[in-house]
């Protein structure tokens, strides 16, 4: 099974928005020296903990300092962009990085309203959602006669473009157009068994895809000592915690006591939003997403983490690859 990297480029305390694309640049030549197959970055506005909000720009980067492994969007969020910008920017990425580029598309504003305002954005733009995606995929398709508007670049390129959803209304839109899924289960786990059964039951194969193929997220949380990877998690705890608060911040250092910072009435929340993930030694989390997959039957699995120390999350990154490698060679044996 193919395993892959989202990374939300975050901003650690102590560190600045340049100290944060370097993180992510670093981590990216790793991830493709562990055999990760995609390493996708998320569209996010006016949250001073990630710095990924030019997602092109940054896949463009990334894509330059790796050779191999996919680079693309977990997502885009197509109600901010007008659908021929979009297939300009990864047409033109496609044309740079050919047979590398991924286009995820979410339908989310990926900010709150006064994102949405500055960026002259009506949210009745998520309501068309589907004919937008259609739309993006015929820009992106062989050429029309007679089509009045072209993206050059982006025209015959065929970047493989994937749905993104935390709801039921992601599975229906990827069922439907025949595309790729992939579920938001590291922060939005409610609906997961329940989008990933309608997306399969209600497939409709395509000329970019013959059959349903679905990927879920995994927060992942490795270290040498199942300690010292509950104290990592304590991190991505405190800024879910805050940024469900109104709160929004920088990446947290991590903590010896949760409850020393989240209020014990606040964490079964918490705890139920972050419920997919792997966490603990090495041993603990290959058995955690053996038991994911063995649950889910993914097609794929996509691992992220918000984890402080960039060190750290490369270790954890490492651990995380190492598992996937050896479930892959237990099944096949």
């Amino acid at each position: 099974m193919r395993y892959s990297l989202l990374d939300l480029c975050p901003v650690p305390e102590g560190a600045d928005a340049a100290q944060a694309l370097a993180n992510s640049a670093a981590l990216a030549q790793h991830a493709e020296a562990e055999g990760y197959h995609r390493y996708w970055l998320a569209e996010h506005h006016n949250m001073p903990g990630i710095a990924s909000s030019a997602t092109a720009v940054l896949i463009g980067h990334i894509a330059g300092l790796t050779r191999r492994m996919r680079v693309g969007a977990g997502g885009i969020m197509l109600p901010n962009h007008a659908p021929l910008a979009v297939a300009e920017a990864f047409g033109t990425l496609e044309t740079l990085y050919p047979g590398r580029i991924d286009l995820g598309l979410g339908r989310a504003p990926g900010g709150d309203r006064a994102v949405m305002q500055a960026l002259g954005v009506s949210h009745h733009r998520a309501e068309r959602f589907a004919e937008e995606v259609a739309e993006l995929r015929a820009l992106l398709g062989p050429r029309v006669k007679g089509r009045a508007v072209r993206a050059v670049p982006g025209e015959g390129t065929h970047v493989p473009l994937w749905v993104l959803g935390s709801s039921l209304h992601g599975a229906q839109v990827a069922a439907m157009l025949g595309l790729p899924y992939a579920f938001a289960s590291h922060f939005a786990p409610a609906a997961l068994e329940q989008a990933l059964d309608l997306y399969r039951r209600h497939f409709r194969p395509s000329d970019a895809l013959a059959q349903p193929y679905a990927m879920i997220a995994v927060n992942l949380f490795a270290a040498p000592t199942e300690a010292a990877a509950h104290r990592l998690r304590t991190t991505m705890q405190q800024a879910f915690y805050r940024l469900r608060s109104g709160r929004p911040g920088k990446l947290p250092r991590p903590v010896d006591d949760l409850h020393a910072v989240v209020p014990p009435e606040a964490l079964p929340a918490v705890e139920a939003a972050l419920r997919i993930s792997a966490v603990g030694a090495p041993a603990q989390v290959e058995a955690q997403l053996a038991a994911l997959i063995d649950r889910l039957a993914p097609d794929e699995v996509i691992l992220t983490g918000q984890i402080h120390d960039p060190e750290s999350r490369r270790t954890s990154f490492s651990i995380g690859a190492e598992a996937m490698r050896t479930l892959a060679r237990r099944r096949a044996a």
